[in-house]
């Protein structure tokens, strides 16, 4: 076989092999989209049910000693948005959110959200408190506290509303099949994230997750 025959081989060769992960690119992302349908059913019909319910909300705290009033959830939203894969339109992600807020109103002639207040002095404790701040996306201001006579860092003071934001946010990836869930202050001001193959992500995972939101015992995660 002459040198140029090898290479024609060698061409064809690649080239089927080329076909072959086309095909199978061009089946995850089918399957990925038929899931991404059922999360858009699920996920329309979810907030409306859940709208009224106001499901309570987990115990929840920024430093793990100061806790916040009994909370409750509502607002919750849908948001899809699309890309352009391949040449054609695919979901980019599907979410929900909703916010956290307190059970009871504030208190006749008190303006505006309940207010908290955590003090902190310890590097890890800080940490913890900013992380849950950001998770919760939780409106607050920063002061810090000194020694009058020495300008000694003392403490560290976060005043805050008493609100806060949680999501789900489910990203597919079309070529491999599959999704990352991202989990942020659902059962705590924390984030949890986890992956599922279309074949897992059903109705019936839906509903573990709806349990896991509204606080019922779940198998989601």
């Amino acid at each position: 076989m002459s040198f140029l025959n090898q290479l024609k081989q060698q061409a064809q060769t690649l080239q089927t092999r080329q076909g072959d992960d086309l095909q199978q690119l061009d089946a995850n992302t089918q399957a990925t989209e038929a899931a991404c349908k059922t999360v858009w059913h699920y996920f329309m019909e979810l907030p409306r049910q859940l709208n009224v319910i106001e499901p309570a909300a987990a115990s929840l705290s920024l430093d793990g000693k100061t806790p916040w009033p009994p909370m409750k959830q509502t607002d919750f939203r849908f948001d899809a948005r699309k890309k352009t894969l391949r040449g054609k339109e695919v979901f980019e992600y599907l979410a929900l959110g909703w916010q956290l807020e307190p059970q009871q109103p504030a208190a006749a002639g008190a303006s505006g959200s309940p207010k908290g207040r955590v003090s902190v002095n310890f590097p890890p404790d800080l940490e913890r408190v900013e992380r849950r701040l950001r998770v919760g996306q939780v409106r607050h201001d920063r002061r810090e506290l000194r020694h009058p006579d020495t300008n000694r860092l003392q403490s560290i003071v976060f005043e805050h509303d008493m609100v806060a934001r949680a999501s789900v946010r489910m990203t597919p990836d079309h070529d491999k099949g599959s999704f990352e869930v991202r989990l942020a202050a659902v059962g705590g001001l924390e984030v949890v994230s986890t992956r599922y193959t279309v074949a897992q992500l059903n109705t019936a995972a839906l509903d573990e997750l709806a349990k896991l939101i509204v606080g019922q015992p779940s198998r989601f995660l």
